[in-house]
C-alpha cells in the first residue's frame, strides 16, 4: 500500500478517537496536507506533512508510512513522526483560570442580596481598580 485516506490515516494513528471525528475535522478546515485543506477522501502517503488542529494546539506529523488498521500506542511512532514544536504542546500545560462560588445543595436560587455579594466578589477578582494610571 502506497497510500490512504487522510480521515482513516488520523484515526489509525490515534489522533481521533473515531473516524467520524477524523472525517469531520477535515470537513471542518482542521487538516491540512502540505500546507493545503483537505477532505477526508484525500490520500497521504509517505513524506507528506499533516497540520491537525485541535483546539488551540497545532499538531504537526509525518508520514512514514500509511496505513489502514488502527494501531496501538507504542505502535504509531513506526507510522508518523511527531513534529509539534514544544511551544504548542505547552499550550496544553497552560493554567485554566475559572472562578466558582459553591452553593450548599438545597439552598435555592440566591436572593438579590447574594447576588450583590456575588458580583462584588467577581468585581474585586476581575476588574481594573484604575490605580495603574497614576
Amino acid at each position: 500500500m502506497d497510500a490512504t485516506r487522510v480521515d482513516k490515516y488520523l484515526w489509525a494513528i490515534r489522533v481521533y478517537k473515531t473516524r467520524s471525528d477524523a472525517t469531520d475535522a477535515c470537513k471542518g478546515g482542521k487538516v491540512s496536507v502540505n500546507g493545503t485543506e483537505v477532505k477526508p477522501s484525500r490520500d497521504v502517503k509517505a513524506g507528506d506533512i499533516i497540520n491537525v488542529r485541535k483546539g488551540a494546539v497545532h499538531y504537526t506529523y509525518k508520514v512514514l508510512a500509511p496505513l489502514e488498521k488502527r494501531q496501538g500506542a507504542k505502535e504509531v511512532e513506526k507510522f508518523a513522526q511527531n513534529l509539534t514544536p514544544e511551544s504548542e504542546l505547552a499550550k496544553l500545560k497552560a493554567p485554566v483560570e475559572t472562578f466558582f462560588i459553591k452553593r450548599d445543595r438545597g439552598m435555592g436560587r440566591p436572593t438579590k442580596k447574594d447576588r450583590r455579594e456575588m458580583d462584588e466578589l467577581y468585581s474585586s477578582f476581575f476588574m481594573d481598580d484604575g490605580d495603574d494610571d497614576e
